[in-house]
């Protein structure tokens, strides 16, 4: 937020302004609590037409910025608890290796889908770490503690991660690719968990002992279902890349898939278009700057002309929205 510094650039209609340099952009620009979007922009999110300008360490960042306060929040606590069940269980190690690569697979994911407004995908290393949950849900199913609480856990995690996911700037595609990555690694890597001296009473995933634990290791390690597993993730991986550094636009080819990543509603707006806007400044006796859209003719007035030019483009697209 230091870098979005609203309270300049907005010249004050920001959000939680009392915060100075540190407010938020108004909400109908990013009802998230966040940046504008060209500070998205700036600080490496994905976006069409900076993809087909060669910008592809994008892919890199994107995974690891969130559009604003709450969806970190949200974020945060849900990773948070997932990652603790699955590193007690499993370990940190396998619990860190799919949580990485399902924000890789979900930005390469993104990119096929990203249109022409700054998207974060962020929420990519958490639905990787509810696709391993289901997983190992799956595959332990006899020896989970509570089934149906693990079930709506995981249910209600997901829906309201998606559903945060309707709003601007956050890549619905990124959690699908997400999901999908982190279920076939959870078939892959989370076979064994920690054989340990384990307490008769103990609370957490499984319902195991001391001397089931054992069993349960041998049990479960089954090598040809993470083998189909691992071929399943190495083409989803590839193919996924392959479209991503080909810069292949999949919305060519579905009209109704960006209903998915943002709803258009009156509070928000969802445009995905290069806005172009008509700018004009008058410098008589107080200086304004007003800007009309060139689609639809809307137009609004500023009392100010020392705008950036990132900024304009914000406007802009909020006006021809």
């Amino acid at each position: 937020m230091a870098v979005n510094n609203c309270g300049e650039n907005s010249h004050g209609e920001c959000a939680l302004g009392a915060l100075g340099r540190f407010s938020f952009q108004p909400l109908p620009e990013n009802p998230l609590l966040g940046p504008s979007a060209s500070t998205l922009d700036a600080v490496g999110a994905l976006r069409r037409t900076l993809l087909t300008e060669h910008q592809t360490w994008r892919l890199f960042t994107a995974p690891w910025l969130h559009a604003g306060i709450f969806h970190l929040l949200i974020n945060l606590v849900s990773v948070v608890y997932l990652g603790i069940h699955l590193e007690q269980e499993f370990g940190p190690l396998r619990s860190g290796m799919i949580y990485t690569l399902s924000a890789l697979v979900g930005s390469l994911v993104s990119a096929t889908f990203v249109q022409d407004s700054p998207q974060v995908g962020s929420s990519a290393a958490l639905f990787g770490l509810l696709g391993a949950m289901l997983a190992v849900l799956i595959r332990y199913w006899r020896h989970f503690n509570d089934k149906c609480a693990a079930l709506l856990f995981i249910f209600s995690i997901f829906t309201i991660n998606f559903a945060l996911g309707l709003l601007p700037y956050i890549d619905n595609f990124s959690s699908i690719g997400g999901f999908t990555s982190g279920f076939l690694l959870g078939f892959v890597s989370l076979y064994k968990p920690h054989c340990r001296d384990l307490p008769t009473n103990k609370v957490g995933l499984f319902d195991y002992g001391v001397q089931s634990s054992i069993k349960l290791k041998q049990k479960l390690d089954k090598p040809v279902l993470r083998i189909v597993a691992l071929l399943l993730f190495g083409l989803v991986f590839s193919g996924c890349l392959v479209t991503a550094l080909w810069r292949i636009n999949l919305n060519q080819y579905c009209s109704w898939c960006h209903f998915l990543n943002c709803i258009p509603s009156k509070r928000w707006s969802c445009n995905d278009m290069t806005s172009s806007c008509e700018i004009l400044q008058s410098v008589e006796h107080n200086a304004e700057l007003t800007l009309t859209c060139m689609a639809n003719g809307k137009f609004m007035v500023f009392p100010f002309t020392n705008i950036s030019p990132a900024r304009v483009g914000d406007l802009c697209t909020l006006i021809c929205s």
